[in-house]
């Protein structure tokens, strides 16, 4: 027997006493049985409901036995490609080839394939012709629909076409998978499920698909960008349960590819009870002598909420998980995290407690549930909406009870808040528990970037937003007579950002005294606001023109920007001044990014000391944000 888990190979089929498996489920990830993991999630909720689940992990996809382990399925293959896009998950932003998977044992890399949703599904097809395909998971949630694909540089049409897949669940899955796998038990063939809310199908008539709105044509989204960036926008704004409609995409003159309205919300008690399942919580012990490095971050964390309606434009959560947030008891988390301290190597911290964004713990307004959200509204952008609701009493006392369990010794927070959000809350209590209790030493927070314009083009609030928020955490960390620091999250060459807003992201570096270790450019991932706006240079709410930073070598400049301490970069830095005619910030003033070229090859020669601030010795990250927060703050 497999101590728990769910089968992984045959023999673990047998074991169980059975015959036949009625789903197999094909993952691109090392097979983790934990709730951060989609895949577990999936086959759990599919076991409670009595069926029976095999699991092929990572499989060879250049044979076809590979995928025939456990024989073929009573109702069809599950695929997904992993807890992240298999492409962002190989390469960089530069295109260039990551050096580890850490969502494979022992972090090796290339044991799954590039566009795995779409190899893995082709290789079931070849194998299995007429058994159901269902897809899910974030790559094919996210290219459910036409969509630009960045790693080849064009538009692609639906994963579903792509894949030889039948049906995608997107989303969050488990009440259309669980929907799914009823109606094929009860009969139904594939190709009849045309109706159920969160999927995507294809059909050949749309005369037995309802109340459908018919988008552009893919032929006509190749042809005219600003036509896919109108488009793109219409799929954006039905992406909510409550309001939005059913979409069909046409393929040719008898093929479309119809999306469903997103599933309903879960509620609090269904949230519960998904991550009450039986999971192992580690991976399969077959992974044992290498172990997969994803675990390590999430094994202590606690899941508290879904969904977010913080509405960053390079997100794609509102198109994965959407903006109501559902979220578990209070009940629920407890006993969670009281089964993490009987973990052998808990050592008394819980990592996070959280989700997308932490400090969310119910929906923005009072309406949403009845109503959903509002189509051309954001919820805190360009400002707070005057009907948001701003209070952190429920996630406060959630925190005060986790720090009561025992055996616990701090409770940290790592996945995020939102400091716009914690401003519009005026009473300040959650302000001052996360300094005095969730916080060691810094806080990394993502204010993105300083100049508005870049700032308007991401959906971020404007940079005083930020500044009022350091303000107010400096004044509270003075007050509780702790030392504590924020650590910004900095994104280049993002839609909007040209040589001079790059230039005015420096020079707060500079202000700060901050140079980042890396710097995030900005990743064209399918289906957000951003990369439409990077493939179609269009804002698809307005259809203003947007500058984008397309070209690699404009791309370097703006990151090396940030970085302009480093000496690698001093050519770059050089050239980024030059463009934007700004070489005032050439020279010897403490204002100055860099040092003249003729000082800096002579200081070279005689040695670190006088080579300037782009050439001399490193200075530790933590101590240079130390030190100028203080000063910046009066302390020195």
């Amino acid at each position: 027997m497999n101590n728990g888990f769910l089968p992984l190979c045959k023999q673990d089929m047998i074991d169980r006493g059975w015959d036949q498996v009625d789903f197999v489920y094909v993952i691109g990830d090392a097979y983790v049985d934990h709730p951060s993991f989609g895949h577990a999630i999936i086959s759990r909720v599919l076991e409670a409901h009595g069926f029976r689940v095999g699991i092929i992990s990572q499989p060879d996809w250049r044979k076809k036995e590979s995928v025939a382990v456990y024989g073929e399925p009573r109702l069809g293959f599950l695929v997904s490609a992993g807890n992240m896009d298999s492409m962002v998950n190989h390469y960089s932003v530069s295109k260039k080839k990551r050096r580890q998977d850490a969502y494979t044992p022992g972090g090796e890399m290339g044991k799954r394939p590039d566009y795995a949703a779409v190899v893995y599904g082709n290789l079931i097809r070849q194998t299995y012709k007429h058994t159901p395909i269902i897809l899910g998971g974030i790559e094919a949630s996210l290219r459910r629909l036409a969509h630009y694909d960045y790693w080849s540089d064009k538009l692609k049409r639906s994963i579903l076409l792509d894949s030889g897949a039948d049906i995608i669940s997107y989303g969050m899955g488990e009440r259309s998978i669980v929907e799914i796998a009823e109606a094929l038990d009860s009969g139904i063939a594939v190709e009849d499920l045309t109706y159920l809310d969160g999927t995507v199908v294809k059909t050949k008539s749309l005369d037995s698909v309802y109340d459908v709105l018919v988008l552009p044509s893919f032929e006509e989204l190749k042809k005219d960008r600003k036509v896919y960036a109108k488009s793109f926008y219409t799929q954006y704004q039905n992406t909510d349960p409550f309001t939005g409609k059913r979409l069909a995409e046409p393929y040719g003159d008898h093929l479309y590819v119809v999306q469903n309205p997103p599933s309903r919300p879960l509620s609090q008690t269904e949230m519960d009870d998904i991550y009450a399942l039986p999971y192992m919580r580690t991976y399969h012990p077959s992974y044992k002598a290498d172990g997969v490095p994803a675990i390590a971050e999430i094994k202590f964390s606690l899941i508290s909420c879904r969904g977010c309606f913080g509405g960053c434009n390079f997100c794609a959560l509102t198109f994965h998980q959407g903006r109501i947030i559902q979220t578990r008891s209070h009940e629920s988390l407890l006993e969670e995290a009281r089964l993490l301290t009987k973990e052998a190597d808990f050592k008394g911290y819980i990592h996070d407690v959280g989700g997308p964004t932490a400090n969310f713990r119910h929906p923005s307004c009072k309406k949403q549930l009845e109503h959903g959200v509002c189509k051309e509204k954001q919820c805190l952008y360009p400002r707070p909406c005057k009907n948001l609701d701003a209070d952190h009493r429920d996630y406060v006392e959630l925190l005060r009870k986790l720090r009561k369990i025992p055996k616990v010794k701090k409770v940290f927070i790592r996945s995020g808040i939102r400091f716009d959000y914690l401003l519009a809350d005026q009473k300040q209590t959650f302000l001052k528990e996360l300094c005095e209790y969730h916080v060691s030493g810094q806080l990394k927070v993502a204010p993105e970037h300083v100049a508005d314009e870049v700032l308007s083009k991401m959906g971020k609030p404007a940079n005083r937003v930020y500044e009022e928020f350091t303000r107010q955490f400096q004044a509270m960390n003075k007050k509780l007579g702790r030392e504590q620091y924020l650590v910004p999250y900095l994104m280049s060459s993002h839609p909007g950002s040209d040589m001079k807003a790059a230039v005015q992201l420096a020079e707060y570096c500079r202000d700060l005294g901050y140079m980042p270790e890396q710097v995030q450019d900005f990743y064209p991932t399918p289906s957000t606001i951003s990369t439409c706006m990077y493939y179609t240079g269009l804002e698809p709410r307005t259809m203003e023109k947007v500058y984008v930073p397309r070209n690699p070598h404009e791309k370097a400049l703006q990151r090396a920007l940030i970085q302009y301490r480093n000496p690698d970069n001093y050519d770059l830095v050089m050239e980024a001044l030059k463009k934007a005619g700004r070489m005032d910030l050439v020279g010897f003033g403490e204002k100055c990014l860099i040092r003249p070229r003729r000082f800096t090859s002579e200081a070279k020669k005689k040695g670190p000391k006088q080579t300037g601030t782009n050439v001399g010795p490193k200075t530790s990250r933590k101590k240079t944000i130390r030190s100028l927060q203080k000063k910046k703050s009066g302390k020195s």
